[in-house]
């Protein structure tokens, strides 16, 4: 598995259209095989702060999300709406760590 965070500072005017843009993106990124959850996250306290968390079932499930209509016309759309460029960071699952296990614990919550 792969988990990747992506920090996002958007510019404070553009909040609602860039969290509608990544909600259309998320949407269907929770569709694609491989990908196991595809969260958007907003800071409570600055609401232009926003984390994707993003886990797939492995590099190249994530490689292909990228190759995606819907990541192409988000990453388009939100270039101009950030305050600086969006970095990312990966990890690795330590617990859960099965793949069934996340999809479970989801559920359960549900």
């Amino acid at each position: 598995m792969l988990i990747v965070h992506v920090d996002i500072a958007v510019e404070p005017g553009r909040v609602d259209e860039f969290l509608r843009a990544t909600i259309e993106n998320a949407t269907a990124s929770i569709q694609e095989p491989g990908v196991i959850r595809f969260d958007a996250i907003q800071d409570e306290a600055d609401p232009a702060h926003v984390v994707l968390v993003e886990i797939y079932t492995g590099a190249d499930a994530a490689a292909t999300h990228k190759e995606t209509a819907h990541y192409a016309t988000w990453r388009d759309t939100v270039a101009e709406m950030m305050a600086r460029p969006r970095s990312s960071t990966k990890y690795t699952a330590v617990f859960p760590v099965a793949e069934a296990d996340w999809s479970s614990a989801a559920s359960d919550r549900a």
